[in-house]
């Protein structure tokens, strides 16, 4: 039978730990897994409408322009419109916005608007800053957005362009529309919403970052009694979940606060208390942790089965270079090791076999057995280790209820990318005791799982020459030290 019996389990909490893998361990009374961009952005809005005293968003990217809810054609209220809207209709809301600088030039989003403003920003109850504390080559990658101090959204999905998808990520859906008006690609992300202390720790991180970027001591407002805190999780996945908040922080340099690894920590952590299955989605999948960690586990003889979900194609020669081409040795690499034929790694395609579309993986997911589900902003590259700072969420199954949700919840991710409902990928999981049959007999339809041909190549496997410089472990000048925890080339 597939999953853990309650005595197989690891003891409840035992992997969150505050300090090495997490900056705290708390609970959060619901947790709801918002699985593509649609969804999330369906349930901001309307938790948005609610709002009475602070809106908090923090980002890699934002773009005023983006539709929360599209119409057919893609137009309707922009995001700059409806937070204008809101702040003018309640005299006590106030709304504070914090992106990564660098987002005007590098992001997919309108840079101009960022670095000048728009008409909707005009307004003393709306602040948005563009935070220039990051490390030289580094970017500030958290994707946070709190309500009224009691309800907050975690993930990979930032509020910009390029990010909005369905589940059936149709290759002609118009509603999918980049910064110059074109088609956006069909995207694959996810985004996890918390009620509850949880929610208290993250407000943390935004104020902090607020204060060290502006200097300034933000006024987000604590938990309140209005209509968000009145207005429960429909069908949350998880009531009374311990849940832990992992940061990555490169440090302020020499006289700058000391650098923060958890995510790094709670990665490891995760991956060696796997017994039967470990799941990742991932936009990259290319850096020393996996390349430490994944052969341990391959080799031993009762070690999990790995399955990995990642992009294909990458954006431009350079991350082609940084990203692409040390996936391919990665996975010549791991092959090594896979004695036991226990490693499958996938990327989505739609579409007939001869003119196939490809979904872009943009989701930053980790299961480790029915124990364990990390959402977040990390990446399984080198520079999510430790150059840019990052904000994940784990949660840890302590009751039956919470396993099941956890199996459920990667039936979810399995059977969308599979074209099947999730009552039949539990059923053959069920069956077949294994995540690689499971998707060996659900795959070939028209949504399926391609394998990459590097697992069944020959080629160069260690990283490529100048991958220190393309996709550092640490910010210039300290990598010598975390490389000794995680060598890389």
């Amino acid at each position: 039978m597939y999953g853990h019996d309650a005595a197989d389990a690891p003891a409840p909490c035992a992997l969150l730990q505050a300090g090495r893998n997490c900056r705290s361990v708390s609970r959060a009374e619901t947790a709801t897994v918002l699985v593509d961009g649609a969804r999330y952005f369906a349930r901001l809005d309307e938790c948005l409408e609610e709002a009475r005293r602070s809106i908090v968003i923090v980002g890699w990217d934002f773009d005023a322009s983006v539709r929360l809810r599209p119409d057919a054609d893609g137009s309707g209220t922009t995001l700059g419109d409806r937070l204008r809207s809101l702040v003018e209709a309640h005299e006590t809301l106030e709304i504070h916005i914090l992106i990564w600088s660098f987002a005007v030039a590098h992001a997919p989003s309108h840079g101009m608007s960022l670095l000048f403003g728009g008409d909707w920003q005009d307004h003393p109850r709306i602040h948005l800053k563009l935070d220039r504390t990051n490390r030289f080559y580094a970017s500030h990658h958290q994707k946070i957005v709190l309500v009224d101090g009691v309800l907050a959204f975690v993930g990979g999905i930032d509020l910009t362009v390029g990010r909005w998808d369905t589940q059936e990520h149709r290759p002609a859906d118009e509603r999918r529309v980049e910064a110059d008006g074109s088609k956006a690609r069909p995207v694959h992300d996810c985004q996890v919403a918390l009620t509850g202390p949880v929610v208290g720790d993250l407000l943390a991180i935004a104020a902090e970052r607020w204060q060290r970027a502006t200097g300034e001591t933000p006024r987000f407002a604590g938990p309140a009694t209005g209509p968000v805190a009145r207005q429960p999780e429909r069908s949350p996945d998880f009531r009374h979940v311990p849940a832990g908040i992992a940061v990555t922080d490169p440090g302020g340099g020499w006289r700058g606060p000391p650098p923060v690894r958890h995510a790094a920590w709670l990665t490891v952590d995760a991956l060696r208390s796997a017994r039967r299955t470990i799941y990742i989605e991932n936009q990259y999948f290319a850096g020393a942790l996996a390349r430490t960690i994944l052969p341990e586990l391959l080799e031993a003889p009762d070690g999990p089965e790995i399955v990995v979900v990642t992009t294909r194609s990458m954006n431009g020669f350079v991350e082609q270079l940084s990203e692409g081409t040390n996936r391919d040795r990665l996975l010549r690499h791991l092959k090594r090791f896979d004695r036991h034929d226990r490693l499958r790694v996938f990327h989505p395609m739609q579409g007939p076999v001869s003119d196939p579309d490809e979904i872009f993986i943009h989701s930053k997911i980790l299961v480790a057995d029915d124990n364990f589900l990390r959402v977040g902003s990390t990446n399984f590259n080198n520079r999510s280790v430790g150059v840019d700072t990052e904000c994940d969420l784990g949660l840890v199954a302590d009751t039956p209820e919470h396993r099941a949700a956890i199996r459920t919840i990667m039936a979810r991710l399995v059977g969308e990318h599979l074209g099947a409902d999730p009552a039949t990928v539990l059923e053959t999981l069920a069956e077949t005791g294994s995540l690689i049959r499971t998707i060996d007999r659900l795959n070939g339809g028209d949504r399926r799982l391609v394998g990459f041909p590097a697992l069944a190549s020959s080629g160069p496997r260690r990283p490529q020459l100048g991958t220190r410089l393309l996709d550092p472990i640490a910010p210039f000048g300290t990598a010598a030290w975390w490389r000794g925890r995680f060598s890389c080339s």
